[in-house]
């Protein structure tokens, strides 16, 4: 196992925020990271821990006063296949969207809506990461963790995970209690497209491709194209892709909305709720392509914040603050950090 003391974490988080760590600990294996709880029990160490993955979905508000813990589990292994699936067990270091390339790849099929997503498996397991009418949650079996308090290895189930919108069991009341190590897919060996969202199809008929004859290499690419053209890279622009969630809301609430602006975007959730677009109502208030300190706002996408040059986590967070307020004065619906937010 790999420690470093006072480790800069810069280059470990996409905002690219100055932020250190006192101690950064990467590990290879389960018995590594249970080596490093059962020592720090026996230390009697109550320093926080705080594990990451890619750094994707994390606002630094300063330096981390602790242990900073990073996988590079990174096997991918076939653990049974039968019928129409086949269950596959994945290391939580490897990058989401080499997992993605990897499946699609060998014919196994379902993740390609969720292309291009930044991050890592294991951060993936806890985030319940989603785009273009796919969830993690869709293909997920059950998360094999280590709890960080004893050590001991326990399995989820999906049911356990207790998945919703952005969020599960491990970012509510298990918070910071286990360590993800391997995720467990269940994946398909029929391709059957998700086309119906994010405007999918009218980005393959741009590109002359025929929904009849599509492959998933095919709708994996239009969906990489569609998100870049709508996300910087972080390399170049720090960021953590959207920023905030999309609200739900009663439909009573939607229907005020509409009063004023009777071609809202919006979508259906089911007869009693709307979701409505968080980037619409940041874009009606104004705030697209607009700058407070060094913060600003992206100006082809107003649900994705990002740092011009040398902001603190201070400052992303005060146009959080700032358009969360705006937000809810216009709209009357308080928007939610999709992102972590570390002190």
């Amino acid at each position: 196992m790999k420690i470093t003391d006072n480790c800069s974490l810069k280059e470990r988080n996409t905002f690219g925020i100055a932020a250190t760590a006192r101690h950064f600990a990467e590990y290879d294996s389960v018995d590594e990271l249970q080596t490093l709880v059962g020592r720090r029990a026996a230390e009697d160490d109550a320093t926080p821990l705080l594990h990451i993955g890619g750094g994707s979905n994390l606002l630094f508000l300063g330096d981390y006063a602790g242990t900073v813990l990073h996988s590079q589990i990174r096997d991918i292994v076939v653990t049974a296949d039968e019928g129409d699936y086949v269950y596959v067990r994945v290391g939580a270091g490897v990058t989401w969207d080499d997992w993605v390339q990897y499946a699609v790849d060998s014919s196994w099929f379902g993740l390609e809506n969720l292309s291009l997503i930044p991050g890592e498996v294991g951060a993936a397991a806890v985030q319940n990461i989603g785009a273009y009418g796919a969830e993690a949650k869709d293909f997920i079996l059950f998360v094999d963790t280590v709890d960080l308090q004893t050590g001991a290895i326990r399995h989820f189930t999906v049911e356990e995970c207790r998945y919703g919108y952005r969020d599960s069991i491990f970012k509510q009341e298990l918070r910071g209690r286990y360590a993800v190590t391997h995720v467990h897919f269940r994946l398909s060996h029929s391709f059957r497209p998700r086309l119906d969202y994010g405007g999918i199809r009218r980005a393959l008929e741009e590109r002359g491709i025929d929904e009849v004859n599509l492959t998933a290499e095919q709708l994996r690419q239009t969906i990489i194209e569609i998100r870049r053209a709508k996300l910087p890279d972080p390399s170049e622009l720090g960021n953590a892709g959207s920023f905030f969630m999309n609200p739900i809301v009663d439909r009573s609430v939607f229907e005020r909305i509409q009063k004023t602006y009777p071609d809202a975007p919006h979508y259906e959730v089911d007869a009693d709720r709307v979701k409505v677009p968080a980037g619409w109502m940041i874009e009606q208030c104004g705030w697209k392509g607009k700058t407070l300190g060094r913060a600003g706002v992206y100006e082809k996408q107003a649900l994705v914040l990002v740092n011009r040059g040398g902001a603190t986590g201070k400052e992303i967070n005060d146009l959080c603050k700032a358009i969360q307020a705006d937000v809810e004065a216009r709209f009357g619906i308080l928007i939610h950090p999709e992102v972590n937010f570390i002190a």
